[in-house]
C-alpha cells in the first residue's frame, strides 16, 4: 500500500506529502509525474513529482486543494494509504541526457510560480548535483502564499523572490524580475517556467525578448494522464500534442497558450459542482460526529 509517511500543510490549501512508493522512487527522473487515487472510486489525479528518494523508497507530492478530489487528498492524514500511486509517467526533462561538458557550461534560470515551485525542486537539485549553475526566480501573489523557498535556496546558486503586492522581495511579477536580473548582468543560457498558465505565457514572451531558450511544463492540463481522455490536447508548433504522453515539457515558444488557457477552463462548472458536493458531504459527516 502507498502509505503517507509525512504530511505538511505549506499554506491553508496546499499540502506536501511524502509517500512510500519504492519502485516509483527508484525509477523517477526530473520532469516526470505520477497519478494518485485516494480510494477505489477516486478520480485519477496527475501530480508532478516534487522529490524522490530511492534509498528511502519515497516520493513527494504537493497538492493544492482546488476541487473535490484534491480537497480529499489534502484531508488525508499520515498513516493513511492511497489506493494507487502510478508512475513515473511522461518524459524526463531533456537535460538529463546532456553530457557533463554541456551541463558545466550551462546556467539555468527557473521561473517558479505558485505550486509550480514544487516540481522545480527536483530539477534544480539534479542540475546542481551534475555541475550546472542554477538560479531560481520564485514568485507568488503575496508572501503568505510563497512555498518551497528554503528548499529551492538549498539547491540553487542564486535565489531571487518576488511578490505581486510587494509584501516580500521584489515588487512585481516573475517576468519583470527576470528582465531586471538580465539587465543587471545575469548570464543565463537556459530558462524553465513552471507555474500558472498565464504566468508561463508571459514568462515565455519575456524570455523571447531576452533571447533565452525557454521550456514550460503543461502538467496542469492533464486529467487522466495516459492520453486516453484527450483533455490535455495542446497545439505545439502548429501540431496537436498531448501534455501527458508527449510532454509534460515543451518548447515554450511553440505552445499556443491562448488555446491551452481555454482548454484549462473547460471543466470549471463540473469542478465547482463537485467541490460544493464534497464540502456539503464533509459538513454532514462533521455534524453527525457532533451528534447534531
Amino acid at each position: 500500500m502507498y502509505r503517507i509517511v509525512k504530511k505538511q500543510m505549506l499554506t491553508p490549501n496546499i499540502c506536501s506529502m511524502v509517500v512510500h512508493a519504492p519502485m516509483l522512487a527508484a525509477a523517477a527522473k526530473p520532469g516526470q509525474f505520477l497519478i494518485v487515487r485516494t480510494d477505489e472510486k477516486g478520480e485519477r489525479i496527475p501530480l508532478t513529482i516534487a522529490d524522490y528518494d530511492a534509498a528511502e523508497g519515497t516520493v513527494t507530492i504537493v497538492t493544492q486543494a482546488i476541487g473535490a478530489s484534491t480537497m480529499h487528498i489534502c484531508d488525508m492524514t499520515e498513516g493513511e494509504c492511497f489506493a494507487d500511486v502510478v508512475g513515473p509517467l511522461g518524459n524526463p526533462s531533456d537535460f538529463v541526457n546532456w553530457d557533463a561538458e554541456r551541463l558545466a557550461a550551462s546556467h539555468f534560470v527557473f521561473l517558479a510560480g505558485g505550486v509550480g515551485s514544487a516540481p522545480v525542486y527536483p530539477q534544480a537539485k539534479w542540475l546542481k548535483e551534475h555541475g550546472a549553475t542554477v538560479s531560481v526566480i520564485l514568485g507568488s501573489r503575496t508572501k503568505d502564499l510563497m512555498i518551497y523557498e528554503e528548499e529551492l535556496r538549498s539547491v540553487s546558486h542564486h535565489l531571487h523572490v518576488c511578490t505581486d503586492d510587494g509584501t516580500y522581495g521584489f515588487k512585481g511579477n516573475i517576468p519583470a524580475l527576470l528582465e531586471k536580473c538580465v539587465n543587471e548582468g545575469a548570464k543565463y543560457t537556459e530558462s524553465v517556467a513552471i507555474g500558472p498558465m498565464i504566468m508561463m505565457k508571459f514568462s515565455v514572451l519575456m524570455a523571447q525578448k531576452l533571447g533565452l531558450p525557454v521550456t514550460v511544463s503543461l502538467n496542469t492540463l492533464m486529467v487522466d494522464g495516459t492520453g486516453m481522455c484527450g483533455a490535455c490536447r495542446v497545439s505545439v508548433g502548429g501540431k496537436t500534442r498531448f501534455a501527458c504522453v508527449d510532454g509534460p515539457e515543451f518548447d515554450g515558444t511553440q505552445v499556443d497558450f491562448d488555446e491551452a488557457i481555454r482548454r484549462q477552463r473547460q471543466y470549471l462548472t463540473q469542478e465547482r459542482d463537485a467541490k460544493a458536493a464534497y464540502e456539503e458531504h464533509e459538513e454532514d459527516c462533521a455534524c453527525k460526529q457532533r451528534g447534531l
